[in-house]
């Protein structure tokens, strides 16, 4: 239930806020510069994509630019549409394309999902971004977002941390840098880390119910891909 309050109150009590939401805002920044100082990660392995354009490899999805950002899509082989909170995620990526782009950043989406069903599910979704199939690669495998069956019975690395019983595709983002001819690996974050690709998040989180969300086992269970909502 809602405390109600006076407008002096709130003015009080908003001020207080204030000096939090700016500790919060100047946190950010450091965390900001401490993804940047990460080491860079020569990425010496050959892959190879499934595109719209043909094969390509992963210096081709850069287009021309000296960053790349992927967002690790959940969406397996076997599966007829993507995942809903993945979904979420890429409605975000259109609008915010040319902004982008014009930093020097190129954002794609990769999933093990053979590419005409990634073409599929994206006419259904009205989207333009670009979105590549893995399927014949180990790229997801190699940067801790799909295990073989034998991890998901064995448990493996995700997040940073040992998963007893992994699923088979679980969401992240990567971030790579062309420099000198070679291809670095520089930042990785998974689970609520692409949180940060999510600007629905941020205006929930401003309104007077948030995110409203009651599941704390699987927080995001309301979400639904947007043409699966009811009017």
């Amino acid at each position: 239930m809602p405390r109600i309050g006076t407008r002096e109150e709130w003015l009080i009590a908003s001020r207080t806020l204030l000096e939090r939401e700016k500790e919060h805002s100047r946190a950010g920044d450091r965390l900001a510069a401490l993804r940047r100082e990460l080491p860079w990660v020569p990425v010496t392995k050959q892959y190879t994509f499934a595109t719209d354009n043909g094969p390509e490899t992963l210096a081709d999805l850069f287009d021309g630019r000296t960053q790349l950002l992927v967002k690790h899509f959940m969406f397996a082989p076997d599966a007829d549409e993507g995942c809903p909170s993945c979904s979420l995620t890429a409605d975000h990526f259109d609008g915010a394309m040319p902004h982008l782009n014009n930093r020097d950043v190129t954002l794609i989406g990769i999933s093990r999902a053979p590419l005409d069903k990634l073409n599929a599910y994206k006419r259904r979704m009205g989207w333009d971004f670009t979105w590549v199939s893995s399927f014949d690669s180990d790229f997801n495998y190699d940067y801790g977002v799909s295990f073989t069956p034998e991890q998901q019975a064995n448990g493996a690395t995700y997040n940073f941390r040992t998963v007893p019983r992994p699923a088979a595709d679980l969401p992240g983002m990567s971030a790579f840098a062309f420099h000198d001819g070679t291809i670095h690996h520089t930042y990785s974050s998974y689970a609520r880390g692409a949180d940060a690709m999510i600007s629905a998040y941020q205006l929930l989180d401003r309104t007077p119910h948030g995110r409203d969300e009651d599941d704390l086992a699987y927080p995001m269970a309301w979400v639904r891909r947007h043409d699966d909502y009811t009017p």
